[in-house]
């Protein structure tokens, strides 16, 4: 059966915006809401698309961390004292969709169900989301 589910997502972390001029070139932090629509062929034994909680497993990779660009000074230092995450270009809430959603692609790619991120927003405040759709690539 084919069938498209949603799954919303917070979690908690810093970032900093290295090649931005104003306030989001400090390291800040936010509450960000990462939602996904999915889509694909569920399982014929379960009748289930994906465990709702294998999304959740995804997204809090990034819970409670500092995210950084990969270029970011500032990596070799905090890595003293904290993990951090590094991305390739500045952490902004466009990337962490491209990432987010590459990371659950992935996890499904070898199911033989055809399982896509159809939609994926990354809100970084309540007011402002970066959304990525399948038909956009």
């Amino acid at each position: 059966m084919h069938i498209r589910l949603y799954k919303e997502v917070s979690f908690d972390a810093s970032h900093r915006l290295l090649h931005y001029r104003g306030k989001c070139h400090n390291l800040h932090g936010h509450r960000w809401k990462v939602e996904v629509w999915l889509s694909g062929c569920t399982d014929e034994e379960t009748n289930i698309l994906v465990d709702y909680n294998e999304i959740k497993e995804i997204v809090d990779f990034y819970d409670h961390e500092i995210i950084l660009n990969e270029a970011d000074p500032m990596v070799p230092r905090i890595r003293e004292f904290h993990e951090v995450i590094t991305t390739p270009g500045d952490p902004t809430s466009e990337l962490l969709a491209q990432l987010i959603r590459d990371a659950i692609e992935e996890r499904y790619r070898n199911t033989g169900r055809n399982i896509v991120v159809d939609t994926i927003r990354v809100w970084e405040s309540p007011t402002g989301f970066a959304e990525l759709r399948h038909e956009d690539r």
